[in-house]
């Protein structure tokens, strides 16, 4: 990581403090950090080595800042002025931001944090003279907003981000072009929408693994120490999302933005333990001993995370071949793709890989044939706009030649069924994929639209569970408490760790599984995925419609089907909760041995309290697992 302003301060000394000092250096050096800066700017964000770059423009930018310290009455009387001081801290705070993106270490979105807040607290972008443009003011408070959102400073930072962004678009409509308001209009529709779709009921609990809410993992159950393990770690992820108006924030979309969390870890780690931690305490960046802003060194590093943004199917190849070259020798790639599909002409559910595999052999760069004739066409995804098809569609074979390493694979879509043909034909490692349903039911709490409104349900369901859950049922979340949620995190958590156990103990688990359990950030989509197929499997609009269903590969042991005792099980102490059984259809025999139907104290969204509790229920004794995954 290159060094921090903190961190070069010492090295930055001589260059600001001598007695020879001038304001003309001043002037020099901003020259000199402006032309650095633009080269880090265009820099791609991919990549294990840190380039040079990074180290000379956050050195250009320390002597700086220090110079602004140290002589800053000499500088104002040679013309500085207040934005150009608050210009410079917002480009610190754009390094950190960018090296966050490089090296995913959620300690330089705090420093990043920091500066913008400095900027706006200290109003260096308030009654700036002409120099310093609207746009140039937008950009900077669509950043910080950026930034507050990855660090969930929505109690405070977001709601004033957003209502100076408003205040500030239509106070400087007449210094706009129409066709710049306009696109800045757009920009702010856009952030509303999203801050919609990211509700505070989607914010209950920190999407990152969170020691206050998920499992520690040194408390995780095992496999047994008999069955062989090559110790596979998450290290490196590739995020890539696109559908026509989705919600969307810059190159994040909602599903995206979600997903990013939930592939890192919550800083404060174990002292979130008994420390009265709470997810929404966002009292000061000015209390350096704030619980939320201690670092736990034990964590592990996140993964590296690249996210792309309506890619060309080069770039996006580019990129993964890229990665994959790079790819740690005990490491496991995970690819999110969350795209609209094109269902070709080979059917709407292939069982086998054959049609693909002989597809896949017919990619010779010396064949002249056309390969995208209509009796060919295979299903695919759609990483943008269907102007031009073959730059903008990503196939099932096109991820084949990288199965040399271990892929996870993440895919949201209405074709996802086709990638199942890669399973049984990958080059050398058997890739574990995770495949949401082809179709959404509108009677599902998630209608055919509902992606471009709240996101996709799949995803919502692996990165917040128990929130997807209540919107099923038709829950909307505005009823339930604190301590309610907390409650049913319980709740969940409980059952997550009972199908965690089974799933360890199977002799029938594939070893594909065994590695992916042995990762704690995999291990907690594996599960959710678990809770999200039995939910839907057993959920009475979509109960035995495969199209409704998602699927993985390779197969789960039955121990964990949805039609599983432990399964059904599960999932009727959950329903019994929010008075929601009538809504799922239990097997006659099915027992609710651990609900506490007597302390349920939430409603569905109609008001209804919960009536279908059975009277046979007991007390659950969950206080052993008041963690969820």
């Amino acid at each position: 990581m290159a060094a921090s302003p903190q961190q070069q301060g010492q090295g930055a000394q001589g260059g600001s403090g001598g007695g020879g000092w001038s304001p003309e250096q001043f002037w020099s050096l901003l020259d000199k950090a402006d032309r650095r800066f633009a080269r880090v700017r265009d820099l791609p964000l991919l990549g294990r080595q840190e380039p040079d770059a990074f180290a000379k423009a956050f050195r250009a930018y320390t002597q700086l800042w220090r110079m602004q310290q140290e002589h800053r009455h000499r500088l104002l009387d040679a013309g500085l002025r207040r934005w150009q001081v608050g210009e410079i801290a917002a480009r610190i705070a754009h390094l950190y931001y960018a090296q966050y993106q490089r090296t995913a270490d959620t300690a330089l979105l705090s420093e990043a944090f920091v500066f913008y807040h400095a900027v706006l607290d200290r109003a260096y972008f308030v009654d700036a003279d002409h120099h310093l443009t609207p746009a140039k003011h937008l950009r900077f408070l669509a950043r910080f907003l950026l930034v507050a959102l990855l660090l969930a400073r929505r109690a405070h930072t977001v709601p004033r981000l957003a209502a100076d962004i408003r205040a500030l678009l239509e106070d400087s409509k007449k210094s706009f072009q129409e066709a710049e308001y306009k696109e800045w209009k757009h920009v702010a529709q856009e952030i509303f929408r999203f801050l919609r779709a990211d509700s505070p009921f989607m914010n209950m609990r920190p999407l990152r693994y969170s020691y206050a809410f998920d499992m520690p993992p040194d408390k995780l159950p095992t496999v047994p120490p008999t069955v062989k393990k090559r110790g596979l770690v998450l290290s490196d992820a590739i995020l890539c999302s696109y559908y026509p108006n989705e919600v969307k924030f810059t190159d994040l979309s909602i599903d995206v933005f979600r997903m990013l969390q939930c592939l890192e870890w919550e800083p404060c780690g174990s002292f979130a333990l008994n420390n009265g931690y709470s997810a929404h305490d966002e009292s000061g960046q000015n209390q350096p001993n704030l619980l939320k802003d201690l670092r736990d060194a034990a964590l592990p590093p996140n993964p590296l995370k690249t996210i792309l943004n309506r890619p060309s199917v080069t770039h996006f190849l580019t990129v993964l071949a890229t990665k994959c070259e790079e790819l740690l020798s005990n490491g496991i790639m995970l690819i999110y793709l969350s795209a609209a599909g094109e269902m070709g002409t080979s059917g709407c559910c292939p069982d086998s890989g054959e049609k693909v595999a002989s597809n896949f052999s017919k990619f010779d760069i010396s064949s002249t044939s056309h390969t995208s004739s209509k009796e060919d066409k295979e299903p695919c995804l759609w990483l943008g706009c269907r102007e031009t098809e073959g730059s903008n569609c990503i196939y099932p074979g096109d991820l084949i030649p990288f199965t040399r390493r271990p892929l996870f694979l993440v895919i949201d879509s209405c074709i996802s069924y086709a990638f199942k043909s890669i399973h049984g034909i990958e080059r050398e490692e058997t890739a574990a994929m995770l495949l949401s349903p082809s179709s959404r039911s509108s009677a599902a709490g998630f209608s055919g639209d509902s992606t471009r409104h709240t996101g996709s349900q799949f995803s919502m369901f692996l990165t917040a569970p128990l929130q997807a859950f209540c919107l099923l049922i038709g829950n909307s979340g505005t009823e339930i408490n604190r301590d309610s949620y907390n409650k049913a995190e319980e709740l969940l958590s409980l059952s997550l760790n009972e199908w965690a156990t089974t799933l360890v103990a199977s002799s029938s688990l594939h070893p594909v599984w065994v590695e992916v359990l042995g990762d704690p950030l995999l291990r907690r989509l594996l599960l959710r995925f678990i809770f999200c197929r039995a939910t839907l499997s057993l959920f009475k609009p979509t109960s035995g419609k495969a199209e409704f269903l998602p699927t993985c590969m390779p197969p789960l042991p039955e121990l964990v089907d949805a039609e599983s005792m432990l399964s059904q099980s599960c999932m009727m102490r959950l329903a019994s909760y929010f008075g929601a059984t009538s809504q799922f259809a239990f097997a006659e025999i099915t027992t609710w041995p651990d609900a506490d139907a007597e302390e349920a104290g939430v409603t569905s969204s109609s008001g209804s309290a919960n009536k279908d509790v059975p009277e046979t229920a007991r007390d659950s004794d969950i206080s052993h697992s008041a963690t969820s995954f």
